[in-house]
């Protein structure tokens, strides 16, 4: 065990050599390089296989009892500083190692097929060896200083592959934006770290977790001070795992490609917040305010981000929100000092996640050959439809992580989030109401997602289900419906509808312009396809594809079951319990987990049923064409058509634009705090060029002024020039004795 441990300092460095083959190639021989570019997509998967080897001999050894091991290189010293590199091995490096090699190998798998016809297959391979690299080297950094330094690696890879289209202007921008966002959350981080320091004098964490206890229960630092390092830090993780507010760049990152998305979105860039604020939870647990700001945060962000998915177009960006809304439920776990279920659903999440994200790959490559190499069409759900027959495996996988993720039994999530509930019950009831009523929009938001992808028929250009062409198709209702051909509409409230779903800038104080009824009026959206065939069909992906997706498959399937209280001890211990078991010691803790399956299955029956009922809704609304007739005519029938009609209608366009609006957020920021950043950069302007730079032109013109005059007063004469110097001088003297004397 000692020799495993001795040499997990090289698990970070294992997929480095892929980005520095392909760097120098690519730098010496480019032709030669690119030639057999697709032969350095099998070095990428061996040396993180290799790494995942390790990360699994590990995990086994934590398991079975294994204790915390730490090895330090002392790098400078100084007086009384010092500060020394190393690495930390504990049950949550191994936790994370694994989920990082896990969801790396599968996604670069996937993406050899995937960005095979992409002319930046060798850049993108050698930003993704980088980017597990930087997160291998963040989860077994053993000091504040090494997380931060691979922490800004981990930044600089996703603003690279966020922005890996750079030649499209959206994408460009994208990843502007997360730098941006990021930039802010990071500050914090620096700023927390420092303040750390100032305090207890140490950056390792052993040393800082018992100083900071000890001084904070011996009154021996400033409250406040100390509640303000930790809030600086926690600053970072908001950033980082894209919770409110600082949650806006996440939506704009789908801008890069899906295989991007998913291991940003599963294992690496947002779960490295999560993994920031489980390294110092004993560092929060002494700080009663820290633990309430987290848990209010989380909170937060799993309503908002199920709100936010309700009415989303694009299939990515609603996986997008889902995420937000579930790394909520991982924060507010760990607020409420529930550790073992947050890693537990962060676990289970992520596997999920990964899949439902290689699905939505899947599904974008089907529709290529309808809608042409185009992001805004090949993600569009309202252009999909029927794809239950052209792709049954992708349609197979996507369903299994859509009920996961719903927390649908026996499936993965549905153990850890249940478990999150449960304990939100005993911390807050109003958290607890608020997070177990996100899990009825979560199952309805997700099954939206996947009835207007899979169910009812293709509606696009081509022969649909029944036959018939169209030579356009109409925009879907929040209820579903799609409408007839508008006749004598008025053109410029069309013009106005069709405008509605401009994407919103970061840099611009653009917003929805959505009349009270313009959902509900039709736009015929024009399909041009040149000379493509019109009958050609989606097709299911190919084996390269579709494999990582079984594997994941696997996981959302039996994950779970790590969590539940099987093992040989009774129904007092689980393999996650043992897993957890160091770092629950260091956190003074009661390694095992108990669980009154009486209690656990009451409550369990509360969060299905309410599962259930946002799908039986989901169904009703987006199930098939004829049942969204059915419940609208149901609705119309009910409502009649009078005051009740309407204030129904205002409730369904303010949650369609609540939607896709973003939450009105990235207006406001636009507007307030992005408009007056602006004003004050040019007011700053202003006071450079007009004073600074005025003063400073003015005293280079008046010298020159005045040397201009002086040299016409020269006579030539030495004697001259010393009685004018022999004269100013005595004026001098003069003046100084009459003041000092």
């Amino acid at each position: 065990m000692e020799h495993t441990y001795q040499y997990a300092w090289i698990i970070p460095f294992i997929p480095l050599p892929v980005t520095i083959l392909i760097g120098l190639g690519l730098l010496l021989v480019p032709t030669a390089t690119k030639n057999i570019r697709r032969v350095l997509a099998f070095p990428s998967v061996a040396l993180l296989s290799i790494a995942l080897g390790f990360s699994a001999d590990l995990a086994i050894q934590q398991i079975n009892g294994g204790s915390t091991y730490q090895y330090l290189w002392s790098w400078t010293i100084n007086n009384d500083f010092s500060l020394e590199f190393g690495y930390l091995i504990d049950s949550l490096t191994s936790i994370m190692s694994i989920l990082i090699t896990t969801v790396g190998i599968m996604v670069l798998i996937y993406s050899d097929n995937y960005m095979s016809h992409d002319q930046g297959y060798l850049r993108f391979f050698a930003y993704m060896s980088f980017f597990n690299a930087s997160m291998l080297g963040l989860v077994t950094s053993s000091n504040l200083i090494q997380i931060y330094i691979f922490w800004e690696l981990v930044g600089m890879c996703s603003y690279l592959l966020i922005g890996f289209w750079f030649t499209r202007p959206i994408a460009a921008n994208a990843c502007q934006k997360a730098f941006v966002t990021n930039r802010v959350g990071d500050f914090g981080l620096l700023l927390g770290i420092l303040g750390l320091y100032w305090i207890t004098g140490s950056f390792e964490f052993r040393d800082l977790f018992e100083i900071f206890n000890n001084l904070i229960h011996n009154d021996g630092v400033n409250f406040l001070f100390a509640t303000l390092c930790a809030s600086l830090l926690f600053l970072g993780s908001v950033a980082k795992s894209a919770q409110f507010p600082l949650h806006v760049w996440l939506p704009d990152a789908m801008e890069g490609p899906t295989p991007i998305s998913a291991l940003i979105h599963a294992a690496t860039m947002v779960a490295a917040g999560i993994f920031l604020v489980a390294r110092l939870f004993p560092l929060f647990t002494v700080i009663p305010y820290i633990m309430n700001l987290i848990s209010l945060i989380g909170v937060i962000t799993v309503f908002l981000g199920a709100t936010l998915a309700l009415a989303q177009r694009d299939i990515k960006r609603s996986l997008a929100y889902s995420t937000m809304s579930q790394l909520g439920y991982i924060m507010l776990a760990l607020g409420i000092g529930s550790y073992r279920a947050a890693l537990f659903h962060l676990i289970t999440h992520a596997y999920s996640k990964a899949l439902l994200f290689l699905g939505s790959g899947s599904i974008i490559h089907s529709m290529e050959p309808l809608v042409g190499y185009s992001p805004e069409k090949s993600q569009n759900m309202v252009l999909m439809g029927g794809l239950r027959k052209y792709v049954p495996i992708t349609k197979m996988t996507f369903l299994l992580s859509t009920l996961s993720l719903c927390g649908i039994p026996p499936l993965a999530c549905f153990w850890s989030k249940d478990e999150i509930l449960n304990d939100s019950w005993l911390y807050s009831p109003i958290f607890a109401i608020i997070a177990c009523f996100t899990v009825g929009l979560t199952a309805f938001y997700m099954f939206r997602v996947y009835l207007l992808t899979f169910e009812g028929y293709l509606r696009l250009h081509c022969k649909n289900d029944r036959g018939a062409k169209s030579s356009s198709f109409y925009s879907i209702s929040i209820w579903g419906k799609e409408s007839p051909k508008p006749k004598g509409v008025n053109k410029n409230l069309l013009l106005s509808t069709r405008n509605s779903n401009e994407r919103i800038s970061f840099l611009k104080k653009k917003k929805y312009q959505m009349g009270e009824n313009a959902r509900n009026l039709i736009r015929s959206i024009s399909t041009n396809f040149g000379n493509k065939d019109t009958s050609t069909f989606p097709h299911e992906s190919n084996n390269t594809r579709l494999l990582p997706m079984l594997v994941l498959v696997l996981f959302t399937l039996f994950v779970g079951f790590i969590g539940i209280p099987l093992g040989q001890e009774g129904i007092h211990f689980d393999i996650l319990s043992k897993w957890l078991t160091p770092s629950i010691n260091l956190l003074h803790k009661n390694p095992t987990y108990s669980i009154d399956w009486y209690e656990f299955v009451t409550n369990s029956i509360l969060s299905v049923s309410i599962a259930l009922f946002g799908i039986v809704i989901a169904y009703l609304l987006y199930g098939s064409i004829y049942s969204s007739f059915q419940s609208l005519d149901l609705i119309n029938s009910f409502v009649k058509m009078g005051p009740k009609r309407i204030f129904l209608d205002r409730i369904i366009n303010a949650i369609y634009n609540w939607s896709n609006n973003r939450g009105y957020i990235d207006v406001l920021y636009a507007r307030y705090l992005i408009g007056n950043i602006r004003g004050l950069a040019e007011l700053v302007h202003f006071f450079d060029r007009r004073l600074i730079d005025g003063i400073t032109n003015a005293i280079g013109v008046a010298s020159f002024l005045v040397g201009e005059g002086i040299k016409y007063v020269g006579g030539g004469r030495i004697s001259s020039y010393l009685f004018l110097y022999l004269s100013c001088v005595s004026l001098f003297l003069l003046i100084l004795i009459y003041y000092f004397f």
